[in-house]
């Protein structure tokens, strides 16, 4: 899922990091060749007439800066990393629009990860609380229906979804025009594997909204909450990501994916406010997800929702 991407001068090493990769006629010339379409590395430097070691420290300069996703895939000679392109627009917003300015949250409800009210997991899946061994082993289907599951602070599936119902009782009651959910989250691997891209379809109220693309499962450092019996080679961290529902349209880490609103999802109306993040089979990264919970990755939170009158 290609998407756009915009930063503020508070971003300053990722807008110098897509500036360097950008400065490069070459590496511009790799760029539009994979806007066409995904290329092995090989490709590459056959297409440009360029050693197989230039090829890749192109491949990784455009990686770094987020502009391409690589991903290992098996070859008739030994695995291969097949390249594309991840990020089709960005801008550099200098000034701040107007009335940008934070508003105080009116209503605030933590959501523990494991008091979903609807799943679907298939394999690798599983949960673990803040205690070792509490919630089985890796693979045990039967947790996601146990009562135990709302002790459970990391919850990962390879294909599915997760529902969770938010009450609606200040929406109803008061003047709002905001609500924003946040939440850790990152792709689920064997192991993790950063560079592991996952599609993840957010819904609301029923309604598919947009898509969540998450590069990686992350594991190349420890998790800053994760308790100290947590295995390295696992899942260490996500990122922490917003979805957003306003009057205008709806948005992902400020990006505008929707023109659904509140009025038109029927927030005002609902009995309660569905937030639903699922991994299809037919997603075109099929990549799992894994949700944190205040006592595991980087984050200490839950998934929070919070309402606005800005």
């Amino acid at each position: 899922m290609k998407q756009s991407l915009t930063l503020t001068l508070e971003d300053k090493e990722k807008i110098i990091n897509i500036c360097k990769a950008l400065s490069s006629p070459i590496r511009l010339d790799v760029l539009n060749y994979l806007a066409k379409k995904p290329a092995i590395i090989t490709d590459v430097a056959e297409e440009f007439g360029i050693p197989l070691s230039s090829a890749a420290l192109y491949i990784r300069n455009l990686e770094a800066a987020g502009l391409i996703f690589t991903q290992t895939i098996p070859g008739s000679k030994g695995s291969q990393r097949l390249c594309g392109l991840q990020t089709n627009m960005f801008t550099v917003q200098i000034f701040p629009p107007s009335g940008d300015s934070p508003s105080e949250c009116l209503y605030r409800e933590s959501m523990p990860v494991g008091c979903y009210f609807d799943y679907r997991a298939l394999p690798s899946c599983g949960m673990a609380s803040s205690v070792q061994g509490e919630l089985g082993y890796e693979d045990t289907l039967s947790i996601f229906t146990s009562p135990d599951r709302f002790k459970a602070q990391l919850i990962w599936l390879s294909i599915g979804f997760l529902e969770y119902r938010f009450s609606n009782g200040f929406l109803m009651a008061n003047p709002v025009n905001r609500i924003r959910f946040s939440l850790e989250i990152c792709s689920e691997a064997l192991g993790y594997n950063n560079d592991w891209p996952s599609d993840i379809t957010v819904s609301i109220n029923g309604r598919e909204i947009g898509i969540l693309h998450s590069d990686g499962d992350y594991g190349d450092r420890p998790g800053k909450l994760n308790p100290s019996w947590w295995n390295p080679a696992s899942t260490q961290y996500g990122l922490l990501r917003t979805v957003e529902v306003t009057s205008h349209g709806c948005y992902i880490d400020k990006n505008l994916i929707s023109a659904e609103t509140i009025s038109s999802l029927g927030l005002l109306q609902a009995e309660s406010i569905r937030l639903k993040l699922e991994v299809k089979e037919n997603a075109e990264f099929c990549g799992g997800l894994n949700i944190f919970g205040e006592k595991f990755g980087d984050y200490p939170q839950d998934i929070l929702m919070e309402c606005y009158q800005d």
